[in-house]
């Protein structure tokens, strides 16, 4: 390992080696990327792959929109093929209140260029035959949106910035972050000390730990989210599923199997990651309710990762004021996988440049002091 370094990234996930791509391409190779385990081996390997911009909140659909316009590339800009494919999402809403969320929110996506529509439950059958429409108000749904296979992400990056020259290092644990006078001058390491002014926290989960050994205080909290599989089925569902209302989402992969997971508005803060028949029991009887030939599917695995929740569920993006060295990636609140192109590309404009092409000021971690903050309401779990 390098000794110094102009930039350390600290995270092996899509977020981290995203910037780190972005940056090579614009010529910032001077760059040491430590991840824990092995890459991928975060929140990126455990989520579900579903890639949305049907959200409430302006700047999360923005980075969607835009991010999707990069998965649509990113196969052949990788020179890997990531299983992305555009099925769409359709949301599920229960209740007036809900339908009534639902067009508000596609009359802001559709202003931002995201081509959203609203309709009444019986529209719906026309996209999932099988959909049981008892008991819902409405649904929306968005054809450009759709889903990619995390770990083929993953490996494009590595791969690609293994022959741009930048330094990638799994199984290496940041011990601590040494600061002087408002100043990182080191990041210490198992596998020794490197030094630099510069440190990108791409950490996921433990973002708000990496964080606290520089000085700086976050509003992060790490949350269990359980996941599954099926057997295969001969391909039948082409969209991803989702109810904010039962908090349940699952889509059908490129190979057949069902995968999904449901939100536990119980679950504790915690960096759990064993799964519970708990949730078994939970995501069949919701999803049975949803899909009813769904019945008598067999679950093949189980598994569980954890969401990097914000207080307002929006990412923390950008440095920080009191230690201007350290740059944010993190509080994604379970939407990293799907945002992380534009935002990583922003990152890269920021640490080159010092200035991005889409502001990202509003999703400083001043925020949660001035009191600026605006909620992000489409959120699963």
């Amino acid at each position: 390992m390098r000794d110094r370094a102009k930039l350390v990234i600290i995270g092996g996930g899509v977020s981290g080696l995203g910037t780190a791509y972005h940056l090579a391409k614009s010529g910032f190779t001077d760059i040491v990327l430590i991840e824990r385990g092995y890459f991928g081996s975060g929140a990126t390997g455990r989520c579900g792959g579903g890639i949305r911009q049907q959200f409430s909140e302006e700047y999360n659909i923005i980075l969607a929109r835009e991010s999707v316009r990069m998965f649509e590339k990113m196969s052949e800009e990788l020179n890997q093929d990531i299983g992305f494919r555009q099925g769409g999402y359709l949301i599920l809403a229960h209740t007036e209140e809900e339908a009534e969320h639902l067009r508000e929110n596609v009359r802001l996506q559709n202003s931002l260029d995201v081509p959203s529509r609203y309709m009444d439950p019986s529209e719906a059958l026309d996209i999932v035959p099988h959909l049981n429409i008892e008991g819902l108000s409405a649904a929306a749904y968005c054809p450009t949106d759709g889903v990619s296979q995390p770990f083929l992400v993953v490996k494009g990056y590595v791969d690609t910035l293994k022959k741009m020259g930048v330094e990638l290092h799994d199984h290496t644990e940041v011990k601590g972050i040494k600061v002087e006078n408002g100043e990182i001058k080191k990041v210490i390491t198992d596998k020794g000390d490197i030094e630099t002014n510069m440190v990108l926290n791409a950490a996921g989960a433990w973002s708000a730990k990496i964080a606290e050994m520089a000085g700086v205080e976050m509003p992060n909290k790490p949350y269990r989210h359980e996941i599954l599989a099926t057997e295969h089925m001969k391909p039948w569902l082409r969209p991803m599923i989702i109810s904010f209302h039962t908090g349940i989402y699952f889509s059908q992969s490129h190979d057949g199997e069902i995968v999904g997971g449901i939100g536990d508005p119980d679950e504790p803060s915690s960096f759990r990651i064993d799964s519970s028949l708990e949730f078994l029991e939970r995501f069949a009887s919701v999803a049975v309710r949803y899909i009813p030939v769904m019945k008598k599917l067999k679950v093949l695995r189980q598994w569980a990762g954890l969401y990097d929740v914000t207080p307002d569920a929006r990412p923390i993006l950008g440095p920080v004021d009191e230690l201007p060295g350290l740059i944010q990636a993190n509080g994604y609140s379970g939407h990293g996988f799907m945002i992380h192109p534009m935002v990583t590309k922003l990152l890269a404009e920021y640490i080159i440049d010092g200035k991005t092409s889409i502001d990202i000021e509003p999703l400083n971690l001043r925020r949660f002091k001035t009191g600026e903050i605006i909620q992000e309401a489409n959120v699963v779990g």
